[in-house]
């Protein structure tokens, strides 16, 4: 849909919303995202100023991704931009698919019902470093125009096939009529060389006879065609490079190509909102000797935007950890860029096939094939593992031709199967397919195959680190203890999270020894560093400190002998304690620290205070080291938390003011079981994907009632 001479294209108030947006804050490229109703995805649905191919990388964005229009409408603030170095730093991904020189600003687009989606605005090359005030009001304005807008209008399904987005022309500067247009072929006709206009998408619309005798092709054939595609010396991806540098910063550009045999021409590129006027002229220098045209099947080099895209998903890959995460980078962004409506994801495991991920196939279709051998020859996928080699179906005869009942199976009339090897080792198949019959480029076929290796070393990389994290958690659950005894007169929950970041295996432990028929002791702590080593040392630490406690140690000595121990086998690791010794039939509370953030005491009116322990030295540090004890009574319904830094410490915040907070929220729960009130204390931190800490919590509710005087 194209606008005319108008505010906006009859018909679409939303795209009337954004022409008017760029024209007011001088943008020269926008478009409108949209939140999809059932899953957490921004679908492009209008845009102006550049063509549709160039946003296909973003025609549908994940939520959770570092891209500008994610970011601002996860965090519903204004995202800017201000050039290309700014860019790489701030979102790589993005910068490494569109090197060029612009600006940008991503705003969300809300309401009283909640977030709608987000506007996308690019300025040319050389707009300052920031958004000037004006352009601010006037972003802000247009986004509470779309925002009212959007409210009148259905949520996208994000489930099914997004819609192509639509893509707005600007109206012309003005229009002339047939005496002038005629005198603009004229004066186009005597300039020296020759021109051509193309419209945004580098198509031809007109051509002057100077360049048809330069380039050595027909006019008809050139109208309506897109240079690189018509004239086969101009295939090298970097001259439609800097085409698509033009339109997008919106400066001109140049480059000289080489006309087979020893014609040298330079290309001058001049665009704007419409499109480009190229100036051609033979050049006067001479760069030597000329490449020979491709022979008949050669195959061709792929299109820069090609290039670009899959530079953009490969960068995509690498972020990706898990194995959960390639598939859903997969279905989410590759599956969409590429027009595919259902995928497959396969891995090899002990001969046979086993689905890790699948979208829009019957559940049917992914059980007939779970679990398949693979020696067996009735499957695409289990072929092209056998092969090595990649397979494209164009149609449901070519399908059935090869594998009987598999079209009526899947609904799938087209195919692109994909084996994803490592080193020569199959590691499992991908298969992207189509609703309807559609025809694989030789340039497709080669990005798809290229884009294989990619899945496949990302999704190796994934499936070693999801063992790695497996076994990483496993030995945290063995050293971590697998039940607690009952206490007389208390009521107690403990909670461990593992850190969220990375593969490494966290210190924090936590225990609870019952020592006599009268006195329990908790303890909890933290070793220093999350590897193999720290997890083995969190091992020794608290079985020292079990030995210790349970010899009749006091509360200072049992932290006195571990740190000795510790500092006898040198590991190179320091740990924080809090240790806690309760009398049962006092309530008598005896406690010792080294270095441990400090417990918190809910008193039975609800008011938390933060207990004064002395901190003491880390433990293995200094041999000599000495504990302090502190004596304290725990009222009834009174409740003990003990926890790890893991659940206190934000970058930037003082661990104080961090300590204070966890006392506020506390203070501020409602009377809960031991077991709810833990949860609710680490709510925050449960849905936290980048957790780098692990965290460890202990909460001990001493019940109303007297004194215990028996176990």
């Amino acid at each position: 849909m194209t606008g005319g001479a108008g505010p906006g294209p009859v018909g679409d108030p939303v795209g009337r919303a954004l022409l008017c947006a760029m024209r007011e804050t001088g943008a020269s490229v926008g478009g409108v995202y949209v939140l999809a109703a059932d899953v957490p995805v921004l679908q492009l649905t209008v845009m102006s100023g550049v063509p549709a191919p160039f946003l296909a990388p973003w025609d549908r964005v994940a939520l959770a991704a570092p891209i500008p229009v994610a970011v601002a409408t996860r965090e519903q603030r204004l995202v800017w931009v201000g050039g290309p170095q700014q860019l790489a730093r701030d979102f790589p991904r993005t910068a490494v698919a569109v090197p060029y020189d612009f600006s940008l600003a991503a705003a969300p687009v809300g309401g009283p019902t909640g977030s709608r989606g987000a506007l996308l605005l690019l300025w040319p090359a050389g707009h300052g470093h920031r958004l000037s005030t004006a352009e601010r009001e006037a972003m802000t304005a247009a986004c509470e125009r779309l925002a009212a807008l959007l409210a009148q209008l259905p949520r996208p399904d994000g489930s099914d096939p997004p819609e192509a987005p639509r893509v707005l022309t600007p109206p012309p500067v003005r229009t002339v009529g047939p005496a002038e247009a005629q005198a603009a072929a004229d004066y186009l006709e005597r300039l020296p060389g020759g021109c051509c206009a193309l419209d945004l998408e580098g198509r031809i619309t007109l051509v002057t006879k100077g360049a048809v005798e330069l380039l050595g092709e027909q006019a008809g054939r050139l109208i309506g065609a897109r240079p690189w595609e018509v004239l086969t010396w101009l295939r090298d991806p970097a001259f439609e490079d800097r085409y698509r540098a033009a339109v997008i910063s919106r400066r001109p550009a140049s480059f000289t190509a080489s006309r087979p045999p020893h014609h040298w021409l330079t290309f001058r590129l001049f665009p704007d909102g419409r499109g480009l006027s190229v100036w051609i002229t033979p050049s006067d220098k001479d760069y030597g000797p000329v490449a020979p045209e491709p022979a008949l099947g050669e195959v061709m080099p792929v299109r820069a935007g090609q290039i670009y895209h899959v530079l953009h998903l490969a960068a995509a890959l690498t972020e990706a950890v898990g194995t959960q995460d390639v598939v859903a980078l997969v279905a989410d962004q590759i599956v969409p860029a590429f027009g595919a409506q259902g995928m497959l994801m396969y891995v090899a495991e002990a001969g046979r096939l086993r689905t890790i991920g699948h979208r829009g196939y019957p559940a049917e279709a992914v059980a007939a094939f779970e679990g398949v051998a693979l020696s067996a020859a009735n499957s695409p996928a289990v072929h092209a593992l056998g092969t090595g080699e990649p397979s494209f179906f164009s149609s449901p005869e070519e399908i059935e031709r090869d594998y009987p009942g598999l079209p009526r199976l899947t609904g799938k009339a087209a195919r692109a199967v994909l084996p994803l090897i490592v080193s020569g080792r199959p590691v499992g198949c991908c298969i992207l397919s189509y609703t309807r019959p559609r025809t694989f480029s030789l340039e497709e076929r080669q990005v798809l195959t290229s884009l294989a290796g990619l899945i496949a070393q990302a999704l190796d990389r994934a499936r070693l680190y999801d063992a790695k994290q497996q076994l990483a958690h496993d030995l945290q659950a063995g050293l971590l203890p697998h039940g607690l005894p009952p206490v007389p007169g208390f009521a107690v929950a403990a909670r461990y999270l593992p850190s969220t970041h990375g593969m490494d295996i966290g210190g924090d432990f936590y225990d609870l020894i019952r020592l006599d028929e009268d006195s329990v002791a908790a303890v909890i702590g933290d070793v220093q560093g999350h590897n193999a080593a720290a997890a083995a040392l969190m091992g020794q630490v608290r079985t020292a400190v079990r030995a210790y406690a349970t010899a009749g140690a006091a509360p200072d000595e049992v932290l006195a002998r571990t740190n000795r121990l510790l500092t006898d086998l040198d590991p190179g690791l320091f740990t924080s304690c809090l240790y806690v010794q309760i009398d049962l039939r006092t309530r008598r509370a005896r406690l010792a620290g080294a270095g441990h953030p400090p417990p918190l005491l809910r008193h039975p009116d609800r008011h938390t205070t933060v207990l004064h322990v002395p901190p003491g030295l880390l433990l293995g540090i200094e041999p000599g080291a000495r504990y302090s004890t502190t004596e304290i009574t725990l009222p009834r319904q009174s409740v003990l938390a003990l926890y790890t830094d893991g659940l206190i410490e934000t970058p930037g915040v003082d661990p104080d003011r961090s300590v204070a907070d966890l006392a506020a929220r506390l203070n501020d729960a409602p009377p809960l079981s031991p077991d709810r009130l833990a949860d609710a204390l680490l709510e925050n931190r449960h849905g936290d994907p980048d957790r780098r800490d692990d965290v460890a919590l202990m909460l001990l509710a001493a019940l109303p009632g007297g004194p215990v005087t028996q176990g």
